[in-house]
């Protein structure tokens, strides 16, 4: 009876052992299987879960419009009074609805090429107005139906994992030739995705044709997006500092009146890539602009909840997941003695035309498919190595000290 019963207590910590030691095991057996998984999907190529939402995304996009009317032209052109705008929006449409086009893979140097026709459709119901409202404003020139942005050259990640959607190549080139030095180079991706596995550390670099520049986001903070943890990347305002604040921007200061000797922070001068336009880019409201660039503008409200650009990422892919794209279009308007509206002008303006807010949010039925083909997978073999380790300790810890137990029992 007691042999039986001491030979029951061993065979029960001898399996407790068995699940500490095979849920032990699973961990590393685990990760490496979804390594090996995320490595396979996430490569451009057909019959990916990357590919498919990669030539067209299954999310809705839309651009919305702030418009800046000028409410005193009168009095800036007779006094070069402060310009005094008042904000007239949103005008909502619906943008990147459409496939990438002329999608080509070339198995020598793993990159696939394409280019990303561009449309817009009007949201009337997510509009305070109709496209024929009109304003007060310098100048407004949007042109956006029947063009393409590229052509692309990036990565697919078939033979390097860590370079997958990274650009090699934009309209041919490597360089913008816009800026000197560094700041002309295409670095990262396009910001749809990054390359899988992302860490809190890394600088999530990528390019955007809308600004001529490649640009960086950094962590902000953990969020969770319907039932999918991701990490928000946001852009930090240490991007858009003067040569001063932040040496690394030197050469995208490439004039020294405007910029007041490269001191001005906040505004990125794009005319070399449109065309010598007089166009500068910002954050809206002049988010993170130093006082000489926004105090001639009266009638703005900076904060950064409404007008910061963030990117959230799912960390294992490296699929952003929802992001906002934020940023305002500004013009910059002289004294001209042979302008008859300019001539009396006494300073320089940078006057803001208009605000954009872009975003997209994964939708629920997508958000659904991703939480049971990725995050639920993972969630359920972390759930059973944590039960098959938790339990095998307490199964073995608890036949050992009842065996013990016994053991003295039977000697005393």
């Amino acid at each position: 009876m007691g042999c039986d019963r001491n030979c029951g207590l061993i065979a029960g910590a001898v399996i407790g052992a068995v699940l500490a030691v095979f849920g032990g095991i699973l961990m590393p057996v685990g990760d490496i299987l979804i390594e090996k998984t995320i490595k396979k999907e996430v490569v451009l190529e057909e019959g990916t879960i990357a590919f498919k939402n990669w030539v067209k995304t299954g999310t809705d996009v839309y651009r919305q419009f702030w418009i800046f009317d000028v409410q005193n032209p009168d009095q800036v052109v007779a006094n070069s009074s402060n310009i005094k705008v008042k904000q007239r929006g949103p005008y909502t449409y619906r943008v990147r609805y459409l496939a990438k086009e002329n999608v080509t893979q070339d198995p020598e140097d793993h990159t696939v090429s394409f280019v990303q026709p561009n449309g817009a459709i009007f949201e009337p119901s997510l509009s305070v107005g109709t496209e024929n409202d009109t304003f007060t404003v310098l100048n407004l020139a949007v042109a956006y139906n029947n063009t393409v942005d590229g052509v692309y050259k990036v990565f697919n990640g078939k033979d390097n994992i860590s370079k997958v959607a990274i650009i090699d190549t934009y309209k041919g080139k490597r360089n913008l030739s816009y800026w000197p030095s560094y700041c002309d180079m295409i670095n990262g991706t396009d910001a749809a995705s990054f390359p899988p596995f992302v860490e809190k550390s890394r600088v999530l670099q990528f390019f955007s044709s809308d600004i001529c520049r490649s640009i960086y986001a950094v962590f902000g903070s953990e969020i969770n997006l319907k039932g999918i943890p991701v990490y928000r990347f946001v852009l930090p305002a240490k991007a858009f500092a003067s040569p001063v604040q932040n040496p690394d921007n030197h050469c995208f200061c490439t004039e020294t009146i405007i910029s007041n000797n490269c001191t001005s922070y906040g505004v990125l001068d794009i005319g070399k890539c449109k065309e010598g336009r007089p166009v500068y880019i910002s954050l809206p409201h002049f988010l993170h602009a130093s006082p000489d660039v926004s105090e001639p503008i009266e009638g703005l409200n900076p904060n950064e909840e409404e007008h910061r650009t963030f990117l959230d990422v799912e960390p294992i892919t490296g699929f952003t997941l929802q992001f906002a794209k934020r940023l305002q279009v500004n013009i910059l308007v002289k004294p001209a003695k042979k302008i008859e509206a300019l001539k009396n002008l006494k300073k320089n303006y940078i006057v803001p035309i208009l605000w954009l807010n872009e975003t997209g949010t994964i939708g629920d039925e997508k958000a659904e498919m991703f939480r049971k083909q990725v995050t639920g997978k993972i969630n359920l073999l972390g759930l059973v190595e944590i039960i098959l380790l938790s339990v095998g300790v307490v199964m073995f810890v608890a036949f050992m000290i009842s065996y013990c137990a016994c053991r003295t029992k039977t000697v005393k």
